[in-house]
């Protein structure tokens, strides 16, 4: 009989809730294929050996509402942070490995922070369409 699963730290992020599509970034599209904008997600892998571009994330699908597993591209997330996490299924899906501790978590979340600020601005090779609702364009509300 299997007790509960010790909480782990992870990395948190959200998905942009809009992001540049098509040729030169001139179209829009709400969140991504299988995360909704904004959508809360946890990075539970991440691929240095191609500088971070892709993380293996575990977050609500789009469509059914179920936890998945799936590799996003870096850019497509935002708010980077750390969190311990205590939710079984993403215990599950990430066989409770971690990110070891706070520290680490939270530092491996500030370089996937810069990393995916980078890669919004250097993907699509030309400005942002007029009146853009793109993450970067979108204006900062106070929280």
């Amino acid at each position: 009989m299997s007790g509960t699963p010790e909480p782990v730290w992870l990395v948190a992020a959200n998905v942009v809730l809009w992001r540049r599509y098509g040729d030169l970034g001139q179209e829009l599209r709400p969140g991504t294929k299988a995360y909704r904008g904004g959508a809360k997600v946890y990075v539970v892998g991440t691929y240095p050996g191609i500088g971070h571009q892709q993380l293996t994330t575990v977050g609500h699908g789009r469509h059914t509402g179920r936890w998945i597993t799936i590799d996003t591209g870096t850019r497509h997330l935002h708010t980077f942070r750390a969190r311990l996490v205590y939710t079984p299924a993403v215990l599950k899906r990430c066989d409770s490995r971690g990110f070891g501790t706070r520290e680490e978590a939270a530092e491996l979340a500030a370089l996937l922070e810069r990393i995916a600020r980078e890669e919004r601005h250097a993907h699509h090779g030309a400005p942002c369409p007029h009146r853009c609702r793109c993450h970067e364009c979108l204006p900062v509300t106070p929280g």
